[in-house]
């Protein structure tokens, strides 16, 4: 049984793997400059969107390297997998500034195999 919840949420590459969050964003941007931030998992392979298999939401965070608190950017929650005519796509964008470095992580929710991770470093000068 796991005593947090971090030793339940995996990662792996997201090139081979379907269920892990792959983040696009810059490397690099200005202290106050919109940055768009696009999260989508099944970037490389994609994941099932079926009522039996699907990923139900990504929530993304904003870590700032010499800050004590994470910061919660959004969330984008997908509520369609084929019941009807319709299904949603596992792909959000974000905008946002920042004012320091930090480390952006998000988190997906896959109903059948848990939760999954992934993280990219953004420098701000």
């Amino acid at each position: 049984m796991a005593s947090k919840i971090g030793d339940k949420v995996q990662s792996a590459d997201w090139k081979n793997e379907k269920h892990v969050p792959a983040i696009t964003v810059q490397d690099s941007a200005k202290a106050g400059e919109l940055i768009k931030l696009n999260v989508r998992v099944g970037k490389e392979i994609p994941h099932p969107n079926t009522v039996e298999h699907h990923i139900r939401w990504i929530q993304v965070y904003y870590t700032p390297d010499d800050g004590k608190f994470t910061y919660d950017l959004g969330r984008a929650t997908f509520n369609s997998h084929g019941e009807g005519p319709i299904a949603t796509d596992s792909n959000a964008d974000l905008y946002f500034t920042a004012n320091a470095s930090g480390t952006i992580n998000a988190v997906s929710l896959c109903n059948l195999h848990g939760l999954w991770e992934s993280s990219k470093k953004l420098t701000v000068s």
